[in-house]
């Protein structure tokens, strides 16, 4: 397998297209491609043949591009408009639609994916709480949920993937204690455990998801910032090893990583570890294989990959690279 890595320049207006070394894993750019916008997030489909990109100026809009199955290399598709600009995107658990959150625009929505692989012009848009930041099915693609860090809460929904539609859950809401700021969200493959980053305290809280009601309960807090940082904490991306047994988030004020171990039976988590990263890291991602994790510093203009020991969970043999200006997103596929 060989494993590619697409980092979104928003400065740039480029997506960076690195390819990992099959003997020592260095990432070695093998394309710069012009989106002509401000990418930001970036999503994959589950077939690993389209990237979405969400391009951030005006017009909000969403980028279709398709994926070379021996290469890697991007080409353009098409583009379709979005609610508003979009911080996040992400795509439901059948591929066939595509979630946007607008952080100004305090508002989320559905764009349906056409058989082509072609994002389409929205289906739904409708109001959030403020400063959306993060929507997301879980496992079993009948709940969505949006973290909203603005409004202090992660709104509960459920999701009809027949339609595309997004209609209030029972009970529409978890509130997050003041002052946390909840951003982004991830799911683990047991279907009843969900992470919650929050940004403005760095915290990442452990959720209790009730298969039948989708609705969601605070377990475990746990502090993802190193003690005697200074600043305000600015807590920015987590992800989870494809198992489900590490769990790691960045934050920016310290340009830190933090690594944490998966309980296998309670799943809470506890902290292994740190490691200072590239400075300040705005979005990483993890392979599917679970064994490498590339990460991307919004000041340094530069990526590191680490391998990581899928004993312990912790990051070895980091290689750095340089890419556009202002790297905030990280999509990795791996093709055959």
């Amino acid at each position: 397998m060989t494993t590619i890595a697409y980092v979104s320049n928003a400065d740039s207006g480029d997506i960076s297209v690195l390819q990992a070394g099959p003997s020592d894993g260095a990432l070695r750019p093998i394309q710069r491609f012009a989106t002509g916008g401000k990418p930001m997030p970036m999503a994959v489909s589950p077939d690993r043949r389209h990237l979405y990109v969400s391009l951030r100026d005006e017009p909000a809009r969403v980028l279709s591009c398709s994926i070379d199955a021996a290469t890697g290399e991007l080409s353009p598709l098409h583009e379709a408009p979005l609610p508003a600009s979009a911080c996040h995107i992400a795509l439901d658990r059948t591929g066939r639609w595509l979630f946007s959150a607008s952080y100004g625009g305090h508002r989320i929505g559905v764009n349906p994916i056409d058989p082509t692989g072609r994002a389409q012009a929205p289906v739904q848009s409708m109001a959030s709480a403020p400063n959306a930041h993060c929507l997301r099915t879980d496992t079993s693609n009948r709940f969505a949920f949006a973290a909203c860090l603005g409004g202090g809460v992660v709104m509960q929904m459920r999701f009809d993937a027949g339609s595309g539609h997004l209609s209030e859950n029972a009970v529409t809401s978890l509130a997050v204690r003041a002052g946390a700021g909840p951003r982004h969200l991830e799911f683990h493959p047991d279907g009843t455990t969900v992470y919650l980053l929050n940004e403005l305290d760095a915290t990442i809280d452990t959720l209790a998801m009730d298969r039948d009601s989708g609705c969601l309960s605070l377990v475990q807090t746990v502090a993802a910032l190193p003690p005697g940082t200074a600043g305000e904490p600015w807590g920015a991306d987590l992800h989870l090893t494809p198992d489900g047994r590490h769990l790691y988030s960045c934050e920016r004020r310290s340009s830190s990583l933090a690594i944490f171990a998966v309980d296998p039976d309670d799943r809470l988590l506890r902290l292994l570890g740190r490691v200072t990263t590239e400075t300040q890291p705005r979005g990483f991602s993890i392979d599917a294989s679970g064994s490498s994790l590339v990460i991307a510093g919004q000041l340094s203009n530069r990526v590191t990959r680490y391998a990581i020991d899928p004993g312990s969970g912790m990051l070895e043999s980091p290689h750095s690279c340089m890419v556009g200006n202002n790297p905030n997103w990280v999509e990795l596929v791996e093709l055959p």
